[in-house]
Order: C-alpha cells, then sequence, then structure tokens
C-alpha cells in the first residue's frame, strides 16, 4: 500500500525509514517533509496542520495508510476527517487528543479514572494562578512547584520552578514563552522526586504492545542547565524500567487511561506517550501525548525489527493482541544537533558539514534541513539533525553516536555532550 507520513521533523524522518524498510510499503509521502527526508520519500507541498487538502492528497491518490507525526494536525481532528472519509490513519480522534491538548482536560481525567498524578489546581488567568501559590496550598516561599501552559507549547510549556518567585515568574512569562492560546490556563502542580521515564505504546483501543522504555533530555544545557527545549536527545536501555515497575505502569496507569477512554466515549487507537516520574511509592503520570515524541522516536525505532505497516494495520482492526512485535535487544541513543540560538531565534542557512559521512551503524535523521543553490543541507531550523544508533549495550552505543556527532560541524552549532549520563 502506498503510505503518507505527515510532519516535516525528526520524528517524521524516522518514520519514513521505519516504512522504508517493508516490503509492503509502496509509494511513501510526506507533508511537508525536508531536505533529508526527501531522500526517502517524496515530499509534498501539504501544510501538517490543513486538514482538508491531506484529506484529499491521501483520498485522491488512494493511499492506503496515513500516519500523523505531530500533535496540531491531532488537536485539529485530523483523525475524525480521515474516518470520515473512510481512510485508514494512525491518529487519535480530536476527543482523545484533548489528553495532550489540554493539560487541565487531562489531570481531571487522570483525577477522575483514579490514575496516579501529583497534587495539582488549573488556574483560569495567571493572577489566579498568583494567588493560588500565595494561598500556600504548594508549600511556603521556598518550596518547588511545577508551572504547565495548558493548550500545546512544543514541549517549551514547562517549568520546574525551584521556589515561590521563579513560579510567578514562569506564570508572568508564560504567555511570551508559548503564545497567549496555550497560556489562557495554567496548572500548577506538585514537584515530585524521583527519576523521569518515558513509556510508549502502540493501543488498538483495548489491547496495546509496549515499546522500550525512553528518557528524553530536555534542557539545553550540560547537566540539565538553561531553558527547556523540543528535546535534545534520548536514549532506551532496559535499566529505565524493571520487570515490577512496568507492571505497576501497566496496571496502575495504561489500563485506567484506555477504560477511562471507552468509558468517557472515545476509544483509543494510536500511539499512547505517557511521561513519568518513578517515586519511592510507585509510578506518578506528569502527562500524555496521544503520539510520538520527538527525539524519542529516532530512539525507539532503530531498534524495531517488526514490519511497522503490519503495526499499524494491527492498530487500526483490533488485533494487537495477537501481534508479535520483536525489538532488538541492548540499547539506543539519540543526539540532537541543534543550531546556534536554539530555543530561541535561531539562524539558519549554514552549510552542514560530514553528515553523509558516518560510522557503520550510526543514521542522521534531518530535522529542520534545506538544500542551498548548490545542492548542500544547510540549517533551517532549530532542531537540525539527529544522530541515532542501536547497540548492545549504552555506553558502547553513546560511544558509536558521539563519533558520529564529531564528524559534523557548522557555525553555531550545539549538542548536550552528556547525553545518557
Amino acid at each position: 500500500m502506498d503510505v503518507l507520513v505527515v510532519g516535516s521533523g525528526g520524528r517524521e524522518h524516522a518514520l519514513c525509514r521505519a516504512f522504508r524498510r517493508s516490503p509492503k510499503a509502496g509509494k511513501l509521502y510526506c507533508a511537508s517533509g525536508n531536505a533529508g527526508i526527501a531522500q526517502d520519500a517524496e515530499c509534498v507541498a501539504i501544510a501538517p496542520d490543513d486538514i482538508k487538502a491531506l484529506a484529499d492528497f491521501a483520498q485522491s491518490r488512494n493511499i492506503g495508510l496515513t500516519f500523523i507525526g505531530g500533535e496540531v494536525p491531532l488537536a485539529l481532528g485530523v483523525g475524525d476527517e480521515f474516518a470520515a472519509r473512510g481512510l485508514n490513519a494512525i491518529a487519535p480522534s480530536r476527543d482523545a487528543s484533548q489528553l495532550e491538548s489540554s493539560k487541565s482536560f487531562a489531570k481531571d481525567f487522570m483525577a477522575r479514572h483514579g490514575v496516579p498524578t501529583p497534587r495539582y489546581v488549573t488556574a483560569h488567568s495567571p493572577d489566579f494562578a498568583i494567588l493560588e501559590l500565595e494561598s500556600g496550598d504548594f508549600g511556603d516561599e521556598s518550596a518547588p512547584v511545577v508551572v504547565k501552559a495548558d493548550g500545546l507549547a512544543a514541549g517549551k510549556g514547562v517549568v520546574v520552578a525551584k521556589n515561590r518567585a521563579d513560579a510567578i515568574a514562569a506564570i508572568s512569562g508564560m504567555s511570551e514563552l508559548v503564545g497567549t492560546a496555550a497560556a489562557e490556563k495554567i496548572v500548577l502542580e506538585e514537584c515530585l522526586t524521583g527519576h523521569e521515564v518515558s513509556l510508549l505504546a502502540f493501543v488498538d483501543g483495548e489491547n496495546f504492545a509496549l515499546m522500550p522504555p525512553v528518557r528524553d533530555h530536555k534542557r539545553i544545557g550540560d547537566g540539565d542547565t538553561g531553558p527547556n527545549t523540543g528535546g535534545m536527545g534520548t536514549i532506551t536501555d532496559a535499566s529505565l524500567l524493571n520487570g515490577d515497575e512496568l507492571t505497576q505502569i501497566t496496571e496502575a496507569v495504561i489500563r485506567p487511561t484506555l477504560h477511562g477512554c471507552i468509558r468517557e466515549g472515545f476509544r483509543y487507537r494510536g500511539v499512547l506517550f505517557l511521561g513519568l516520574m518513578m517515586t519511592k511509592d510507585g509510578p506518578q503520570l506528569l502527562e500524555y501525548n496521544v503520539r510520538f515524541g520527538d527525539p524519542e522516536t529516532q530512539a525507539i525505532l532503530v531498534r524495531l525489527e517488526a514490519d511497522l505497516v503490519d503495526i499499524c494495520g494491527s492498530m487500526i482492526s483490533g488485533t494487537l493482541a495477537s501481534s508479535e512485535i520483536k525489538w532488538r535487544p541492548g540499547s539506543s541513543a539519540c543526539v540532537v544537533l541543534a543550531a546556534e540560538g536554539y530555543p530561541g531565534k535561531v539562524r539558519t542557512g549554514d552549510v552542514i558539514d560530514g553528515a553523509q559521512d558516518m560510522p557503520t551503524g550510526v543514521e542522521v535523521f534531518h530535522a529542520g534541513t534545506a538544500l542551498d543553490p548548490q545542492h548542500r543541507f544547510i540549517t533551517n531550523g532549530g532542531r537540525v539533525l539527529g544522530v541515532t544508533a542501536a547497540g548492545d549495550d549504552l555506553a558502547s552505543t553513546l560511544d558509536l553516536v558521539y563519533s558520529g556527532v564529531g564528524r559534523i560541524s557548522w557555525p553555531g552549532m550545539q549538542y548536550r555532550h552528556d547525553i545518557g549520563k
């Protein structure tokens, strides 16, 4: 069948590579793609948020499978549009996508269905959020607190404030950081201690299949310093979650979530992403995403040994329970190379050297690239490349990835030197 991937970043490049490995995938398209994706798929000039144009294209080209990469088209209802036309798409419905598009909806959903999550309050204005802090419900002036924009914020709408003064500053600056619409409501959340980990699953409505646990590194600088970004690197490794912890997450978080979706009238099909804090009292769910993460996808899919077309078919047909999904044992890592100025105003147009000269086993996924008139790759975004590999153990995998990173350069390139450390 012909396949359409929707998006233009490193996540979508990794998806295109995975589909390209399938003997069941025919023509591969990406809307709107980038210069690197164009090496693996035919890029079409349709914006990922142009829902009608995407469905028109899929219908006119008889696309057998569409995979939506990012959160914006999902929140706009691309899944409903495709379903109404009888088109196969990996895209949760607009109602289900509220689990990501609204932090307050997600937190209230967790509370309704007994999913363990940190104590929270939703404030309907910045002034009310500040009053909530000053009430003392989240501790004294020295207590840390998490400040979250309610709406979609491209990974930049969460601030872990060290104290009340920092939290008030985060609230006051949230609209400027993520936009007025995303910051219309503010969620304040108890700050927990433990270790963060993400767990993703393929879901067909009632059944699910877990992916390897993954850890993202959000802050721009080494040692987790500086502002949050969309993600500067990820690892997968069995040490992130043991068997007992996976069982706890399954029973306390995943099953209540899927049953809750059914009870509320929006059966969940697609990729479910859980952002978790593992505490001494067990797992606590910090957030849902209703799609693959970026750069989590890059690190996860390089370990996938099963056919992604088959997996998508099982999600659509409700037959995941009878599917065997094989993963390469060991570990994987992705290190993001970003442009000068990221996550603020970025410099673009710099020629990228060395990206096509990688050690054996290293893949480079393009996130923000274009071609100059000489057909050279140039920077065209904040996060530019994701250097990725899988291996038998985490230490050797990181060595391999960083050996690839060392071959790439452009003026102002920045990356973290401590991914997985």
